[in-house]
Order: structure tokens, then sequence, then C-alpha cells
């Protein structure tokens, strides 16, 4: 047998403590727990709100015998207030300290509910209502419940419910809803008090009902204006705005609500846009108003819609839901024991969102303030040890927090001494590290999970696979068991245990739970666990698309001086096959926390060979890209150190140029951090004449990206260097470029200026070029200013504004184009550097000839009558000479043209043709031609009486009137004209019957003998009255008007003709329509 005494050191561990937040009951002690163990069995300390708590000065604090737990005894009446605060115990003995969590004590509240008058509420039938409960602040919050006096719940419906903030809701309210007892109750969990709101009187008014009964009463008499509610289709109450966010942390519960007013009532279901609602942890409650959600994921993030719909239409509201997570452990930290001299780590790995910080602590103190240990190194989430020491044993707290929670754990290193090492081994159990005397030595490597099994969330009928890989000592046998929930796994084929993982195949949900690898020698053990969550499988055997999942599990082999070899585990596919991997790094010495692109391997590859650059501090990370798009980065690598160099090259486009005329200023690309190569580095710059200096000038900068070199000749060229130094030695030797110097002003102008006119619009300038001496600089070309002094024309002498043109270096004339005819013009012409430009030369003027004229200012029509009309224009703006007079031409079928002298600015047209459209032209005309035309159009009057010279009497308003009451005068002369015609006259109707024999008129008695009469149904002609031949006149006499142009004739060349035509019997007639018309007239 082996003999086992537990002898051995070891520093604190916490073992239980009290909730981080910690609410208690005032009428009962408050007790704070914090038990810890240890050899030797630790001491206990408190801190409240960051300060020694020491509880010796109050008799009302007592710690129990060999624990940290504090026990208040607020019995005596003192208040619980007194003791809130933030605690943390620390557990200490000679090998280091361990702290609890920040412990927030808080005293339960059940305040009363503050008084008030409530009015009762009057609510039209059919109206939608809100009760509002409004609740005081308690802690923890109350639970609230609508009752009523007797202390029966309410009954709640579809119709009427209680919502999340405690307010009852009345989609539309009936007349069975009127009571004087709506009483809100606040239930506190904590004091096991309920405390009750005043009761509200609601009264529901049936407005028909009421108006029908009043009416008999009040002689029919509708009191009550109001409108009786009408049915109506849904409107959202809650939430109020059309779309709303909501933020839930992953693991709690999500609940969102949507209440509808409408009448009918509306029915409420929910949907997830682009998703579905997990069926296993989510419930519909409230009469589906409410959707609540269990457990939630970061699957469970996106826009959820609920619907409220009744016979009258739908509404929809959209909430976008995003899952955020406070850290949770992927890794958490794990006690170390090792031997003098050996190595180890120490992982605190957690997640969430947004990503939490890392925050190392040893006995309690911000690593950064503890005592250096210089066998101590920390990178990130790791610690790392080497070659440690006797007397290195201490207690390591990490804190993973971001803004929604932190985690606390603590993690000892015990490092045994070197005596007690070579006599006895040593194993770690549950209740402490034990020496056995059974083994003459001691393993030199202790048994330790490399990479242990993380949390896995898996749908029902899929497979899942926990890894567990683990170093131990060569020369020990290990064995590696897998427990579930502290137990053995189930006897069932599914579960598959292999050298380092374990596969769990058709999971159900009865798999869910927590599973442990347990890595055995004879010696020593380790221990990991990780936690299975099965969900439900999506409903639909649709396939979902999405990005890959993050890879994971990145190492760093083969390390070389600029190389280092990259393997990682890809992440899932989901159903979209990896195309490629991209590998990014961040340089923490340069860049901290930028990360920047380095290469890319295809999606069948899971290692790469990364080149290096000096004198960076590498992290790396890989992304996944499918069709869909990039997975979300994995976690970095450990930081990978190169060393410094020498640097590999110069910095890039070099130059030289002035911008002086006596400096040279050389500039560069600066290298970038990772082309650095080391410390120190600086730009050696290096100029010297061409052809004239044999020995190169040079200077030294760092941080900078020019240097000016001053005091050198105007424009001459210059080699210039630019090489790379550190502080470990120089770049590659570089190669020269050609720079030159600043220019200055040429001095001097262009000679024998001369102009040569080509015509009224177009001149040509000449020049002699200056010498290359007086160009001082790279000749750019040549200007010429010009402008427009003056008009020839006395009438137009305004200046005009100044234009410049530029030729080529290589030109010695040019064109001025777009002059003004009769123009006199100056110009000067100078030579132009990069710097600017020379003197001028002499100025030189020259005129412009006469060219065609502009056209005329104005054109009208100023007079008109029947056979005449009056024309009258402006001279041209732009004369462009002198005006020699103008050409006017009118058509109406063939055109006439008349010159006309340049005095002259009227004209006069008789015999005319009354009633016709002419067109009229009118242009200028220089010694150089015709200018553009204008044109103007008028038509001869019909009368006389209607010529209003410059008045276009047709939108007059008289004008209007007056033809008005003509054609009104017209009518009425003709209805008298037809009745006269038809009733009077020497024709009776009898006689005329008689005489003709009429078959279709009957035989009348003497009584009824009258005058025929005109019937509007009647289309045939009157007997005894005559049609004129011409067939003009219409027998209703309404079709006949002045206005009607039936009877118009007009000539080929327009003129109206107006007559009538009809033939007169030689017996007397009666008055025609003719007649009737030409006599008014």
């Amino acid at each position: 047998s082996v003999l086992c005494v537990s002898v051995m050191p070891q520093p604190p561990t916490i073992t239980h403590q009290s909730p981080k937040d910690y609410i208690i009951d005032p009428r009962e002690n408050i007790v704070i727990h914090c038990e810890a163990k240890g050899k030797p069995h630790p001491s206990f300390s408190w801190t409240r709100n960051g300060m020694h708590f020491d509880m010796d000065k109050d008799p009302k604090v007592l710690m129990k015998p060999r624990s940290g737990t504090l026990v208040m005894d607020i019995s005596g009446g003192e208040r619980a207030e007194a003791y809130e605060g933030v605690y943390q115990c620390s557990a200490h003995n000679e090998l280091g300290t361990a702290v609890s969590n920040s412990i927030i004590i808080r005293q339960s509240r059940s305040p009363l509910w503050s008084k008030e008058r409530i009015s009762p509420i009057v609510a039209q039938k059919g109206q939608s209502l809100i009760l509002h409960c409004r609740p005081p602040a308690g802690l923890p919050p109350p639970i609230i419940f609508w009752m009523d006096n007797n202390f029966q719940r309410l009954p709640q419906s579809r119709r009427v419910s209680q919502a999340l903030n405690g307010d009852l809701y009345f989609s539309n309210v009936q007349p069975e809803d009127s009571r004087s007892d709506y009483i809100c109750y606040a239930r506190f969990p904590h004091t096991q008090t309920i405390q009750q709101k005043q009761p509200i009187s609601v009264r529901v008014l049936d407005m028909d009902s009421l108006n029908d009964t009043l009416a008999d009463y009040f002689n029919d008499t509708d009191l009550f204006s109001d409108k009786p509610a009408e049915e109506r289709a849904p409107v959202f109450m809650v939430p109020s705005e059309s779309v709303s966010s909501k933020m839930v942390l992953r693991g709690e519960v999500l609940e969102m609500e949507c209440v509808a007013d409408g009448l009918p009532t509306p029915a409420v279901s929910w949907v997830k846009r682009n998703g579905e609602i997990p069926s296993g942890r989510a419930s519909f409650l409230n009469f589906d108003k409410t959707l609540r959600i269990t457990d939630v994921s970061e699957a469970d993030a996106g826009e959820y819609r609920c619907i409220a719909k009744n016979r009258h239409g739908s509404v929809h509201h959209n909430i976008r839901v995003t899952v955020n997570a406070a850290p949770y452990w992927i890794s958490a930290p794990r006690n170390l024991v090792l031997a003098p001299k050996e190595m180890g780590i120490i992982t605190c790995r957690a997640a969430g969102h947004p990503k939490p910080s890392i925050r190392w602590l040893v006995n309690g103190l911000p690593i950064e303030d503890a005592p250096k240990d210089p066998s101590r190194r920390v990178e990130g989430d790791t610690l790392i040890f080497s070659e440690v020491q006797t007397g290195s044993s201490a207690v390591y707290q990490c804190n993973a927090s971001n803004q929604y929670g932190y985690l606390l754990s603590n993690a000892f290193v015990n490092v045994l001494g070197e005596r007690i090492r070579n006599k006895k081994h040593v194993f770690i159990s549950s209740t402490g590290i034990f020496v056995c005397s059974s083994v003459a030595s001691l393993s030199s490597e202790p048994t330790r999970i490399l990479r242990p099994p993380e949390y896995r969330v898996v749908q029902r009928n899929r497979d899942v696979v926990f890894e567990c890989k683990a170093k131990h000592d060569p020369s020990l046998v290990p064995t590696m068991t897998w427990l579930k929930d502290d137990g053995e796994l189930p006897d069932d084929e599914r579960f598959r245990v292999d050298s380092d993982s374990l596969t769990i195949t058709d999971v159900t949900e009865s798999d869910a739970g927590t599973y442990t690898c347990i890595m055995n020698t004879t010696l020593d053990q380790d221990s990991a666990s990780a936690q299975l969550t099965v969900v439900e499988a999506p409903p639909t055997p649709a396939v979902i698309y999405e990005q890959p999942g993050a890879p994971t599990d990145l190492e760093l082999t083969d390390p070389g001086a600029r190389s280092v070899q990259l393997t990682w585990t890809p992440g899932d596919e989901h159903n979209s096959p990896i195309k490629k991997f991209l590998i990014q790094y961040e340089d923490a010495l340069h860049q901290s926390g930028v990360w920047h692109n380095l290469t890319e391997v295809p999606g069948t590859k899971t290692t790469a060979h990364l080149k290096l650059s000096p004198y960076v501090h590498y992290s790396f990370r890989v992304l996944a890209l499918n069709n869909v798009g990039f997975s979300r980065p994995s976690m970095p690598s450990l930081q990978y150190r190169t060393s410094p160099a020498a640097p590999d090259e110069n910095p890039t486009e070099v130059k030289g140029h002035g911008t002086e005329h006596n400096n040279l200023v050389i500039t560069w690309k600066p290298l970038m951090p990772l082309q650095a190569n080391g410390p120190g580095l600086q730009y050696k710059v290096m100029w010297r004449q061409q052809d004239m200096e044999k020995d190169w000038m040079s200077v030294s900068v760092a941080n900078v990206s020019k240097f000016v070199v001053s005091g050198t000749p105007t424009f001459v060229p210059y080699e210039v260097l630019v090489q790379t130094l550190n502080d470990y030695g120089p770049g590659p030797k570089p190669s020269a470029v050609i720079g030159y110097s600043g220019e200055d002003f040429p001095s001097a102008a262009p000679g024998d200026v001369r102009v040569l006119v080509l015509n009224s619009t177009l001149a040509e300038v000449r020049w002699s070029p200056i010498s290359p001496e007086s160009v001082r600089g790279r000749l750019q070309g040549y200007k010429v200013h010009y402008h427009r002094e003056r008009s020839l024309h006395r009438h137009n002498s305004h200046h005009g504004k100044h234009r410049t043109e530029i030729f080529s270096p290589n030109k010695t004339s040019g064109k001025l184009p777009d002059l003004l005819p009769y123009s006199v013009y100056s110009l000067e012409v100078m030579a132009f550097n990069g710097r600017g430009e020379g003197p001028s030369s002499a100025l030189q003027r020259f005129e412009t000839p006469e060219g065609v004229p502009g056209a005329p200012s104005f054109f009208k029509v100023s007079a008109l009558d029947l056979d005449s009309l009056t024309l009258e224009w402006g001279p041209p703006h732009e004369r462009n000479g002198r005006l020699s007079g103008y050409t006017f031409k009118y058509q109406t079928g063939e055109k006439t043209c008349l010159d006309l002298p340049s005095n002259q600015s009227s004209f006069t047209l008789h015999n005319l043709l009354h009633s016709t459209r002419y067109k009229f032209y009118i242009s200028a005309r220089t010694q150089r031609g015709v200018g553009p035309a204008l044109t103007e159009e008028a038509v001869t009057v019909l009368d006389r009486a209607m010529v209003s010279p410059q008045v276009d009497i047709a939108t007059q308003g008289w004008f209007i009137g007056l033809m008005s009451a003509i054609a009104l005068l017209i009518l009425i002369l003709l209805i008298i004209c037809f009745i006269k015609r038809n009733k009077g006259g020497k024709y009776p109707v009898k006689e005329k019957e008689d005489a003709h024999g009429d078959p279709e008129i009957q035989p009348m008695k003497e009584d009824d003998i009258t005058f025929g009469e005109y019937s509007d149904e009647d289309h045939k002609p009157l007997k005894g009255s005559r049609t004129p031949s011409s067939g003009s006149v219409k027998r209703d006499g309404s079709d006949d008007s002045l206005v009607d142009s039936g009877d118009t004739q007009f000539n080929e060349d327009g003129s109206f003709i107006g007559q009538y035509s009809g033939r007169s019997d030689k017996e007397a007639t009666p008055p025609s329509l003719v007649n009737a018309m030409n006599s008014f007239v």
C-alpha cells in the first residue's frame, strides 16, 4: 500500500461565497458568506467600499471561527441601511491571498404607494382604455396584479390584459367593464408585503341606448352628440412607436409585448423575420400578446414582428433584438503545481459581447503593482512561468469584465521545495496536496490539459465532439476518463471515447449536461469540464447558409528568425464550403490594436508558413470566407516576437525640387514601422551638384520625410540619395535620383512682338523667344494677356474683360480668337516657368476691322389698320462697324424685300389685304454684310371699329363683354323673327291646306280654325313658307349666328367676303333670317 500524508503547504482557495448582488431582508441578521481552504488554514479580512473593514470597531459584527463569514446582528433595532455597500473577502496564508467576488449588499425595500386622488373614468363603449398602475420602485421590483375589493383577480382576456409594466389595457371597453374597484396590487417578494393602489372607478356609457332613453323625455332630442365608437382596424397601444429595439443578455429571458386597440378585438401573432422562433425555449403569454424566450443565445438576435389583425385590417410592429453577453468562461484558470526550474501556464479565456478585457492580479493586488517576478510573463489572457524558483508561490486572480458584468477566478501557483520534491511524490486531490513516500523519485513534467473541452450548443440529432488534449511525463502511462455530471458516461453506443476526444452522435435532450475529462497518471492528474446545451432542430429542413464559424486553436510552430508556421482548426462551414482563409496580424510594438492583412490560403488548408519582418511583436488571427461572407475573427494567437536587424529597404519616391530660388527640397516616402527592422530608425540624406562636385554632402534625420538644402544656385541639377539605417546598421545602397534646385522668375521679356489681324474676329501675335539664361528655371511656355480697350463706334465704347492665351515653350506665335469687330485691343507677351511669370513685353495695340452687325435690339408692330400697319425697330447693340442700312422683308405668299437707310427706325406698309397674316423680317448691315434678322408676325383687322393701336382688343374685358351682349341681342332678335314669321302674315294655314288637298291633314271644325304653328318636333318645312335656294338658312333659327362662320367665305388671300346667299320670292315673303341680321348690323 501507499502511505500518503497531507503535509504539503497549499495556497488559499475560496470554496463558498455570497452572490455578487445580495439583497437582504431588513428584519433578519445579515450574513455574508466567505469560506476558504489552504495549508496552513487561511486567515480572513474584509474591505468595504474599497477600504479596510475593521470589525473590532462594531460590536454588532462578528466573524465565524475558522471562517471568513460575517454576521451582522441587527436584532436590537439597528438600521440595515447602515451596512449597505460593496464587500470583498480575502483569505491569506504564507503562500498567497485569494479574494472573493465583490459582493454588493442592498436592503430590500417595499415603499408605500404615494397618496393620490383618482378621478372616476367615464369611457364610451368601444373605445380603448388604459388603467395605469405605476407601482413604487422597490428592491427587488414588485410583482404586479389587479384584483377587486374582495381580493379576487380581475378576469383577463384577449380584450382586457395586464402589460409587462403592470398597466391594465382594454382594446375596447364594454358595458360589463363598469365597476368601481379596479385595484392594482404590488407584492414585494423579499419582505412578502403587499401594497395597494387606490381603487379606480370606470363607467362605460352605451351612447345608443342612452340617447334612446333620454329622447323619450326630451321630445326626441339627441342630448349626446358623440357618436358611438365605430368598428375600426387595429392600432398598437404598446409599443407606441413604429419600430422599436430591445437588448437582452445571453442566458437571460427575453420578453416582448404588443397590445393593440381595435374593434372587434384584434388577435396578435408573432414571426421572426429571416429566421424561426425557437420552439423549445419560446412561449406565448398574455393571450399571445407577449413573446417570452428563455436562456437567450446569440442565435436569438434579429428582427421580430408582431401582427394585430381583425376583420377591418391588420397592423404590424418590428422589434429589433440585439444579444450582448456578460463575460462567461471558455477556459477558467486552474491551479498549477511546479517544481523549481519548471515551466507552466495559467490560461484565462472568457467570451462575451463586447469582448471582455482581461486583468490579472496577484494576491489581490494588480499584477503591475505586485513585486516583480522574473519567472513570470503576462501575454494577454495567459500567464507564462519559466524557470520558477522556490518562494514564487502565489494566488493569481483573473478578472474578465465588460460593461455587463465580470468574472473573477482564483488560481494558485505552488512551487514545491527542492528538498521535499527529492524524497516524496506529490499529487493533487479535491481535499489538498498529498506527498507519498512509496516512490523513489519525482516526475519532472506534471500532467497538464493543453486543450480543454469547450462549451457547445448543438441541435438535436446532430453530432458533437469534445476535445481534451493533454501532455504528461513520457515515462508514465496516462489514462483518460470522461464523466457526465460527475458520474459515469451513459452505456450507449452513441458515446465514443478516443485518445483525446469524446464524440456523441445523434444528440438528444437527455445528453445535455456537464462533461469532464480527467487525465490520470500513476503520479498526478488534471481535469477540465465543458457544458453541452441541446436545442431544438429547425422545424423545416430548409438549408440555412451562414458565414462560417470562427477558426479556433491557433498554434505557432517551427519558429525562425523571419518565419513561423501557423496552424488552426476551421469552424463550422454552415452549409457553404470555405473558399479561403485570411490571416491577419497585429504589431503590439508599433501599432497595437490595429489588424493588417498578411496572406491568404485556400480553404482546404489549415496551415500557413508565414514570412515575417524583424523587430515586430506579432499576434495572428484567422478569418474564414465562404459564399455568404467572412466569419468572425479567431481568438488571437500567442505573441511571436522577431529579433531586430538592419533595414532591408530604402525609402521610395525620393525627389529633389526647389521651393525658393536658392534651395533644394529633398522628399521621400518614409518606411512603415513594420519595415524599420529595429529601433533607432533614421534616414541618411546625401546630395551633390551634378558634374560639378565630387564629394557628397550628407545629414542623418529621424521622424521626418523631407530635408531642405539652402544656399544653392538657381535651377541646377543635383544628385540625391536617401538611405535607411537603424541601431543595427545601414540599409542597402540606394540609387541616385536627379533633382533641381529652385527656379527664379524669368529675367527677360519676349522681343519683336508683332500683331497680324486676320479678320474681324481673329488675330495672330508673333514674338522672339527669350534666351535660355533668362529663363532661370524650366520654361513652361508663353502667355499673351490681351483685352478690348474700346469700340471704334462712338455709341459703344465699353471695355472688355482681360483674357489670356497660353502657348507651349516651343511656340513663337499664336492666334487670338473670338475678338469683337471694329474694336481697339491691347496685348502683352511674357514667358513663365515653375516659379511664375517674367516681365511683359511692350504694350501693343491693334484694331479689328468691321464685321457683320448683330441683330436689331427690338422689332415690333406699333400700329395696324384694315389695310396698313407700322413697324418699329432699334439699332443693334453690337454694331461691329458703321451701319449702312437695314434690309426689310415681308411676305404673305412670296417675299418682298426693301432696303432702308441706317437712320430709319420705323416703316408703314399700305394697301394690305385686310384680315390677312403677314410675316416681317428686319436685319442690319455694314460694309461687311448683313447681320442676323429679327422676325415679327401681324394680322390685319376685319373691321375698322376693331382697330385699337398697340392693344390686343381680343383680350380686353370690355371687348369680351360687348361681344357677349351683341351675341345675346342677336339671339333674341332671331327668336322674335321666327315667332313673327310663323304666326303672322297673309297665309292662313287652312286655306293652304284646302288648296293643296293634303291627305295627311284631317278636316277641322270651325271652332278649331287656327293659324298653323311651328313645332320643334316637326322637322318638315312649314306649309306656305319658302326655303332659300342655297340652303344656307337653317330651319332651326338658333343654328345661325354671326359667330358661326358656316356661311362665311374667304378669298384666297384671306380677305373676308361676308355675304349671304338667298333667292327672293316675287310674292310677299316673311322677313328672312339674313335680312334680320343685315338690318341689325
